[in-house]
């Protein structure tokens, strides 16, 4: 079981979630922030401490946001497939590419809120 970020953080970006990490595997993206699936021990601090509820274990990810969850994972493969290791997140790190498929899933949640 991992933590995952979730839509919620998409352009909000607040990062006191690194500061609360012990391990900090969790790292700034162009848009969002994005937990490491290997470096995560998975202590939840992270979690309680998120303004805006964007991080979930990844078996209580809610309907509807099983892409951002997956998208966890995609930033830290290399074009083989391979998990990369990064060895930890520090302020004034570049940011991780986003997942490519971020901006139209943004753009789809934000079609549907308009809606309603």
């Amino acid at each position: 079981m991992a933590l995952v970020i979730l839509s919620a953080c998409v352009d909000v970006k607040d990062g006191i979630c690194t500061t609360s990490c012990p391990v900090d595997c969790i790292y700034e993206g162009e848009r969002m922030f994005y937990i490491h699936p290997t470096e995560c021990i998975e202590c939840g601090m992270c979690e309680s401490i998120c303004p805006v509820d964007a991080i979930r274990y990844d078996d209580e990810v809610p309907e509807g946001e099983e892409a951002y969850a997956e998208m966890n994972m995609a930033v830290f493969l290399d074009a083989d497939g391979r998990v990369t290791e990064p060895g930890g997140w520090h302020k004034g790190m570049e940011p991780v590419r986003d997942a490519p498929n971020l901006a139209t899933l943004t753009a789809a949640r934000e079609i549907r809120e308009e809606a309603g």
